[in-house]
């Protein structure tokens, strides 16, 4: 039947209309986080009156901190760690994959150029007109055995039209990788700035703690000579120079395994600025007391973490990116339309390179559909839609457990902050207990080991609100962590 000049007219169309068509679900965002009531919580249930429902400082939150030694070692991090190196080369690595994926969609084109020698015995390749004085290119011998040469010039092309989205698809599928890999690299910095920060307190506690053990074993070692000066002159015991002799040993015991533990986190610190331990030494080394966090601490609301935290982000690009790798598979189900075209000009002399009017061309379509393939397409799609729905739980997952984190974080802080004011009060009645005890001790009244327990109580109650102030600060640095802060750099945040 011939085509009407109608149809022919709307062939065009058609195939425009099939281009336009986009197999696969359509995402639209992940899916809502709701309470028992159907709503999504609308404040943190743990915040107590000390904390802020403002929007907490996105970048540098350590600063609030007020330690120069800290920030130091804050920007080291941030400029020397590799594994911030590394989260930035497989961001690198995405955007090269969408931007290989956007090409493939892209026309293919590319040049040849041959030459070539052939020589067949018995095979007459050409025919001598009696005109080639021996200067062509075409040789017989006596023997009947023939030989020529062939140079060849040519283009070659091709391009499948994305009839049912599928390369539209596997674009947006990169796109939500490039995301997901650009959130996990903010991750990255939120975990790297939350590991110095608490590598730096317990650098502090321990250095601290040390402070306390020379303090006793000083103390114990005047104690020492005092009880052996009574002996000497008869108003003591051997037995109270062996008590406090023995009291001394055990203060100076606790000295080597602070310094070791020191020793750890100070490489710690090095490690994690992508430098070799010893390399920040010099800038820890002189003791300092341990920073504390401020009164009031904002948190934001729930809607606002969900937006801000880094983890949920990824998550959340992973099943955008698992949501377009359907209609992938789908596209891959139904009929692929490609062209193929060459453009080539040759002979059998360099000559014929010039001769523009001569050439060969060649375009054909090619239609592919692998209708017959025993359920593998339709498993894929199975296969697809899998971990599609493995990366919507993964998201859920992901938010409910920040959801705890924050909720953990502050409970934890608040109750660190009673932990702190109940040590302080422990230290200073341990402190006038110890006091006391030795004044009496001087008049006789009361025995050595009295005094000894005394400033043993009085020592790991200082050692306690040492640990109550760092764990209070640490508590802090896990409630930022828990709240996804420090993946903006100061510029950006504001």
């Amino acid at each position: 039947m011939t085509a009407t000049p109608l149809r022919k007219s709307l062939a065009p169309a058609a195939l425009l209309l099939l281009g336009a068509c986009t197999v696969g679900p359509d995402y639209d965002g992940p899916p809502a986080i709701s309470s028992a009531s159907g709503q999504a919580p609308a404040a943190f249930a743990r915040a107590g009156a000390d904390a802020d429902l403002a929007a907490p400082r996105l970048a540098e939150w350590w600063t609030v901190l007020d330690d120069p030694v800290l920030d130091r070692l804050e920007q080291q991090a941030l400029a020397g760690s590799p594994d911030l190196a590394l989260a930035r080369a497989r961001v690198d690595e995405a955007r090269a994959a969408l931007g290989l994926s956007r090409a493939e969609r892209m026309p293919s084109i590319s040049t040849m150029a041959s030459a070539a020698h052939i020589r067949v015995p018995g095979i007459d390749l050409g025919e001598d007109d009696g005109s080639d004085q021996g200067n062509g290119d075409d040789q017989r011998g006596d023997s009947g055995t023939s030989s020529t040469n062939f140079y060849n010039l040519g283009l070659n092309a091709s391009w499948e039209v994305d009839l049912f989205g599928g390369a539209r698809r596997r674009d947006e599928a990169a796109r939500a990788d490039l995301g997901a890999a650009e959130a996990n690299a903010d991750d990255a910095r939120v975990s790297l700035t939350s590991a110095v920060a608490e590598a730096y307190l317990a650098l502090r506690a321990r250095q601290q703690a040390i402070g306390l053990a020379r303090q006793a074993v000083e103390q114990r070692s005047r104690l020492v000579d005092l009880q052996q000066q009574r002996f000497d002159l008869g108003t003591g015991t051997e037995v109270e120079v062996q008590q406090a002799k023995s009291a001394l040993a055990q203060a100076q015991q606790q000295l080597a395994p602070l310094r070791a533990e020191a020793d750890g986190f100070a490489n710690a610190l090095a490690i994690l600025a992508g430098e070799v331990p010893g390399a920040v030494d010099a800038l820890i080394a002189t003791p300092a007391d341990i920073p504390l966090p401020p009164a009031s601490v904002a948190v934001g609301d729930p809607a606002a973490l969900f937006a801000r935290r880094p983890d949920i982000r990824a998550a959340e690009r992973q099943l955008a990116a698992q949501s377009a790798r359907i209609g992938l598979q789908k596209a891959a189900l139904l009929p692929r339309l490609s062209f193929f075209g060459i453009l080539g000009i040759g002979g059998t002399h360099l000559d014929d390179l010039s001769r523009l009017d001569d050439f060969t061309a060649i375009a054909a379509p090619m239609l592919q559909w692998n209708f017959l393939d025993f359920g593998r397409g339709k498993a894929q799609v199975g296969q697809a839609t899998a971990r599609r729905d493995q990366a919507e739980a993964q998201y859920r997952s992901t938010v409910l457990g920040a959801l705890r984190d924050v909720e953990d974080a502050l409970a934890n802080f608040r109750a660190s902050r009673e932990a702190v004011a109940m040590a302080a009060r422990a230290t200073a009645s341990a402190g006038r207990i110890a006091e006391l005890t030795r004044q009496r001790q001087e008049h006789g009244v009361a025995a050595l080991p009295e005094l000894l327990n005394a400033q043993l109580a009085q020592n790991n109650a200082e050692q306690q609100l040492i640990a109550a102030r760092a764990q209070l600060t640490a508590d802090f640095v896990t409630l930022q962590k828990a709240l996804g802060l420090g993946w903006q750099d100061a510029a950006s945040a504001q």
